[in-house]
């Protein structure tokens, strides 16, 4: 196969990234192609912009392009492809945050009299509370990841990614009742391996 040449339509994401990280530069095409649509529509409810969701996925791919060997099949593409997605929204939220507390403090400097100040409520976890919920979070984590991969993966892109069924079921071509079920049956596991440690809710919304 040569090096621009369009793998068969039927090969796995995962046959893809080997294919790409041989050389293939058409595996990598395919991938885009695959999941350039999903990711818009995972990406533009959160950020509500579209130039934004459009800077992520091509920052996606291009991680993609240029990590493409530290990828290993220890979990799904569409895992790691979602992570670097959601990981990268995270951080531009997390810089827009930095922006308007920086525009906000130069405007409570300002020497007009006539200039008005924002008090913001302070909305951050004491001490205590956040030690906490970093403890329950851990454990979450660490029992997540002691669950089968067939649970621990979806569980995953529901409660930590907030993918819709729908969104998980095309991004790991699996049949909506499969992956419902294994949703339910993972949530089930994870309950009583955690019970009597932290509340249910808890299980569900540490992240």
């Amino acid at each position: 196969m040569s090096s621009t040449e369009i793998p068969a339509a039927v090969s796995t994401d995962e046959q893809l990234m080997r294919q790409f990280q041989a050389g293939n530069e058409g595996a990598f095409t395919m991938l885009v192609q695959r999941y350039q649509q999903r990711l818009y529509h995972y990406l533009i409810r959160y950020t509500r912009n579209h130039e934004d969701t459009e800077d992520i996925i091509q920052e996606t791919f291009m991680r993609v392009y240029n990590s493409r060997n530290a990828y290993e099949e220890v979990a799904r593409f569409s895992t790691w492809l979602y992570t670097i997605a959601g990981n990268l929204m995270r951080t531009q939220f997390k810089k827009r945050q930095r922006m308007q507390t920086s525009s906000i403090s130069a405007s409570a400097q300002d020497d007009d009299p006539g200039t008005y100040s924002l008090e913001i409520p302070d909305t951050h976890l004491t001490p205590e509370e956040h030690v906490n919920s970093s403890l329950t979070m851990s454990m979450i984590r660490k029992a997540l990841n002691e669950l089968p991969e067939e649970y621990s993966e979806l569980l995953n892109l529901r409660e930590y990614k907030d993918l819709s069924y729908e969104e998980i079921s095309e991004a790991v071509n699996l049949p909506m009742g499969t992956v419902k079920s294994r949703i339910n049956r993972g949530r089930n596991r994870l309950q009583s391996m955690l019970s009597g440690i932290i509340d249910k809710e808890s299980v569900y919304y540490a992240a």
